[in-house]
């Protein structure tokens, strides 16, 4: 049988295919089950130094697979989808969710889990749980506001309208839309980037992050200050490479 997440490794940068694209890639509990798998062998991985989340065929996800609800769903757990991507989010590489068409509902859920979103022209973001009297149990009320603003998540979550790539950067859903036809060149370019930094501190500067989420600016400041890991095994060899260079 056809793998439904497929993982790619080239360079440091570990890709994560959803890989149903006759059904728009939505989302399924073995679906889940795959990804569950691949995150918890990247979070291990020392030669990963970023990951990629994205779709194959026509778009990143049409959402939770709504025939696999009324079939009856039997998760491993009762919150296993929620906790998958908790665990994709809280991966300590940086996350980066690369959207091209569809990205609705659950699949919104799920791509809110980068830490960046890189969106193509052609994407189109909605939450539509109105559209079926369904609520979110993925993190959306939790992800979305933090994202986007209070006021504009409910907007989302009220009209169910969509968002273009372009309007998703805007709002600050997408951290940038790309033209279509760059889109796989932009997104090696970002991960480019980012690998060429320092994974140590990637890897620290996103702990922290997430660990000081919502706390009053004293009390984070007081965190970051007692909880910094100071300088990484690269910092003297970056910092000699920048001084010999200057001199």
């Amino acid at each position: 049988m056809t793998d439904q997440i497929i993982r790619t490794d080239a360079a440091g940068c570990a890709m994560l295919t959803l890989n149903r694209p006759e059904k728009l890639n939505a989302l399924t509990v073995a679906m889940f089950k795959e990804l569950r798998r691949h995150i918890d062998d990247i979070a291990g991985d020392t030669s990963i130094g970023v990951v990629v989340l994205r779709g194959a065929g026509r778009c990143f996800s049409a959402g939770h697979d709504l025939a696999d609800i009324e079939q009856g769903e039997e998760p491993p757990t009762p919150n296993f989808q929620s906790e998958t991507i908790e665990r994709l989010a809280n991966l300590p590489q940086p996350v980066i969710t690369a959207v091209h068409g569809y990205c609705y509902t659950g699949g919104l859920e799920l791509a809110l889990a980068g830490d960046l979103i890189v969106a193509s022209a052609n994407a189109r973001f909605a939450d539509t749980h109105a559209k079926w009297a369904l609520t979110p149990v993925w993190g959306l009320t939790q992800r979305l506001p933090r994202r986007v603003g209070l006021t504009k998540a409910k907007e989302m979550m009220f009209t169910c309208r969509t968002y273009s790539g372009e309007e998703a950067a805007a709002i600050g859903l997408a951290n940038e839309h790309v033209a279509d036809d760059c889109f796989d060149d932009r997104l090696g370019e970002i991960v480019a980037e980012i690998l060429d930094h320092s994974w140590f501190s990637h890897r620290a500067n996103k702990r922290l992050l997430l660990e000081t989420d919502g706390l009053p600016i004293g009390a984070g400041i007081a965190h970051e200050s007692f909880r910094t890991e100071g300088g990484g095994p690269d910092a003297y060899e970056r910092l000699a490479r920048f001084t010999r260079r200057e001199t």
